[in-house]
């Protein structure tokens, strides 16, 4: 074979495994669920599973100790496929994954989603023994607390969406710190209990409590900034008064100025009907001796 053969033949191997080896990169589909991944009791909740518009094929799993089962699957070429849980119970309550099929290959799976629903026990209690209006660099200190029932987890929420958990070996309440806190603290925080052995089956939420990260520092500047800005603008309000002031007065003639103009028209116009009318006005006598 001719060294052009060669090189030619090398030029087009490498550019069938390039185009295979992308072909081969499916990129990882993405999972949420909507509207949030705490659920009610007998609740609905739509799954989201996003891979390429190519994809012909999803699959939705919930994932055992060491397996996964199939829990539905979409036909058709679509961007992001929808799977609906009609109703959340403790046995559609897990982690969940899902893959798509593009060119009669699977995807990697997911990232684990896990679903949790929620009201299975009574509710427990959120407390905090300081202040929930603080200031940023701060720290809070939140516990859920249980009255009647032991419970080894305890779960805060912040406006839906799980943020911290804790495992105790047994015991009526958890105990949160949050901080130091920032201004993205602020919100509303519940908390659930539950079981160890039952990862993602929750008690109803707590009663809400707000949180309130406030930095009055830069609201003080805020208010000095406007006090300062209004006081810089007296002047020219008062200068502006003074200006308007001044062209109106120019404008408006003053009430004894007006009467004298309408005098002297008066006069002007019986001076000029005695001329007309060939009487002779005072003080202009005619000289009559001749």
């Amino acid at each position: 074979m001719a060294p052009r053969d060669i090189t030619l033949f090398c030029l087009v191997l490498c550019l069938g495994q390039k185009i295979q080896a992308q072909d081969g990169n499916l990129s990882s589909p993405t999972i949420s669920a909507t509207p949030g991944s705490l659920i009610p009791w007998n609740e609905s909740v739509k799954i989201l599973c996003g891979g390429t518009p190519e994809s012909y094929l999803y699959q939705l799993e919930i994932l055992g100790n060491s397996t996964y089962k199939v829990v539905d699957k979409k036909l058709g070429f679509q961007k992001t496929a929808e799977f609906v849980i009609k109703h959340m119970d403790t046995n559609t309550a897990g982690r969940y994954q899902c893959r798509y099929m593009k060119q009669h290959r699977w995807s990697v799976h997911s990232e684990a989603l896990e679903l949790v629903v929620t009201g299975l026990y009574d509710k427990p209690s959120l407390s905090t023994d300081g202040c929930l209006v603080v200031m940023p660099g701060e720290s809070v200190s939140l516990r859920c607390s249980s009255a009647h029932i032991s419970f080894n987890g305890f779960s805060l929420s912040k406006e839906g969406r799980a943020v911290l958990s804790q495992h105790q070996n047994g015991g009526r309440w958890g105990d949160f710190i949050l901080g130091p806190v920032n201004l993205s603290f602020s919100g509303i925080y519940t908390c659930y209990s539950w079981y160890s052995g039952s990862p993602y089956v929750w008690s109803a939420p707590s009663d809400a409590l707000e949180l309130v990260v406030t930095d009055t520092t830069n609201q003080d500047n805020t208010t000095e900034n406007l006090i300062r800005m209004g006081m810089a603008g007296l002047p020219l309000v008062a200068l502006l008064a003074i200006l308007a002031e001044n062209w109106l007065g120019h404008q408006v003639p003053h009430e004894e100025d007006q009467q004298d103009l309408r005098e002297l028209s008066c006069s002007r116009q019986k001076t000029q009907t005695e001329w007309t009318f060939g009487l002779t006005p005072k003080g202009h006598q005619v000289d009559t001796r001749h």
